[in-house]
């Protein structure tokens, strides 16, 4: 690909980290350039349908949407992280959006309002895991042996619970061995490690600090 390539970020969002990680994992050059979501520049505003991010600036178009970004990027730039196989890919695409269903699960997680709440979506994720340790494999990735566009996508999702440990001990993955090992795998994979800044933790952990909820109690 010979368009110059441009993320535009927020230093939470784990959607911007997908891309990044994928972008990562095709070894191509790209910029990146940072919007506060508080305070949207109109420059942002008037290329952003949905005011949100990821986008991706590719010459002089814009894609948004986090899933079409990385599936654009796996057609356009080698190595291909879906499965060859058109059956496979379809299954993997269903992953992918299994994943966002998680991160929505994480927010109920860190906004329940008091400890009834907070129970129920502490087992709401416990539950979603629960289902991803019945479908993976020996690993070390979710499809075996190559890295693919679920494990991009679930990247950003452990990496939430690096900041919850800080927290507390909630017990999500006990007695999920194979959710564990392949969080662990996805920690020292330098793609994922290198998709978010230096100070990520300590802006997590300030944004769940002004929550308002059970779990912002917890860190006082």
């Amino acid at each position: 690909m010979s368009a110059r390539l441009e993320l535009v970020s927020h230093k939470l969002c784990p959607y911007v980290q997908r891309a990044a990680i994928t972008l990562a994992e095709k070894g191509a050059p790209f910029e990146r350039s940072w919007v506060d979501l508080s305070n949207r520049p109109a420059w942002f505003t008037a290329i952003s349908p949905l005011g949100k991010v990821p986008l991706l600036k590719v010459g002089g178009e814009v894609l948004f949407e986090s899933a079409v970004i990385c599936d654009y990027l796996d057609e356009t730039i080698g190595p291909r992280l879906h499965p060859a196989d058109s059956l496979q890919r379809a299954r993997h695409r269903a992953w992918v959006e299994f994943g966002s269903s998680v991160l929505a699960a994480i927010g109920t997680f860190y906004n329940a309002p008091d400890a009834e709440a907070f129970d129920r979506a502490t087992g709401a994720l416990e539950g979603k895991f629960a289902t991803i340790e019945q479908v993976l494999g020996d690993g070390p990735w979710f499809g075996g042996a190559q890295f693919s566009l679920v494990d991009a996508a679930f990247g950003p999702v452990f990496r939430y619970f690096d900041v919850f440990d800080r927290i507390g001990q909630f017990g999500i993955f006990d007695g999920k061995p194979k959710v564990q090992a392949w969080r662990a795998e996805l920690a020292r994979r330098p793609s994922v490690a290198g998709a978010v800044t230096p100070e990520y933790q300590e802006l997590l952990l300030e944004f769940l600090r002004r929550r308002g909820s059970h779990l912002a109690a917890l860190i006082a």
